[in-house]
């Protein structure tokens, strides 16, 4: 099973403001799988082995999130950006996505986990984005914890379209400009009702953010690792996270 029932052995949890004291674990970390590329290559292997293993790297990861009392994983799987790519890798990558929710959509269910989906799947080929559809409302009502999947997802598109929501409100006179507040445009993007960002983790040892949760991560911990994501394991997860409870979050303050 992906990720255990069970939650009795999860750790406090900071309070609703994403705070808690220095070693707490954090309540929502999001990853930027990179590396699945130059790990098929240092191997001479085609692209799409290295996607086959990034995802045993995700139910690894899954797995050790369980254990660690993590309550809300977002990955980024694929970025509106991707599209750029070979018509082939789009392919296969629409594939392995079907494939994942196929093997792993009954234990996820079973698992008591609610998948979420930010970004627009839509623009995938139609038996992909219905299977996608189908697996959020298969998990909705489920209570424990969060999986969240970057599909067809950029921050900065998000960002525009909460602009254009709030904007709208404004012309038809149910908000005044000076009404808008951090609070109110966090109401409107895709992560509305998850717990802040806690932990952002890139892996392969690049150190950007390439469009991704760009609000989010305003207060949130970035933790880079050379370690490609086909690698991504029990002990990488740990050891973001042992990092992640040394740090002292200040919140601008002292």
């Amino acid at each position: 099973m992906i990720l255990s029932r069970s939650r009795a052995s999860r750790k406090p949890a900071p309070d609703a403001a994403g705070e808690g004291g220095q070693g707490a674990p954090p309540r929502h970390v999001a990853i930027i799988m990179d590396g699945n590329g130059r790990w098929a290559k240092a191997r001479r292997l085609p692209r799409l082995a290295g996607h086959r293993a990034g995802a045993e790297a995700v139910r690894r990861t899954l797995r050790a999130a369980a254990k660690l009392g993590i309550e809300c994983v977002t990955l980024y799987a694929f970025s509106s950006e991707n599209w750029k790519r070979p018509e082939q890798e789009i392919a296969d990558l629409t594939g392995l996505m079907k494939q994942f929710l196929r093997s792993e959509l009954d234990e996820i269910h079973a698992a008591n986990i609610r998948l979420k989906i930010i970004g627009d799947h839509h623009a995938f080929e139609p038996e992909a984005a219905r299977m996608v559809d189908a697996a959020v409302e298969k998990t909705a009502e489920n209570t424990g914890s969060t999986l969240v999947v970057a599909l067809n997802y950029g921050a900065q598109d998000e960002l525009a379209r909460a602009m254009r929501t709030l904007g709208e409100r404004i012309r038809a006179g149910t908000l005044e400009p000076a009404g808008v507040t951090p609070a109110l445009i966090a109401a409107e993007l895709d992560t509305a009702n998850l717990p802040p960002l806690d932990l952002l983790i890139r892996t392969s040892g690049e150190q950007r953010l390439s469009n991704f949760l760009l609000w989010q991560v305003a207060y949130a911990e970035l933790y880079f690792t050379e370690t490609l994501w086909p690698d991504f394991d029990e002990a990488a997860l740990a050891q973001a996270v042992a990092s992640f409870g040394k740090r002292e979050r200040r919140y601008g303050g002292l």
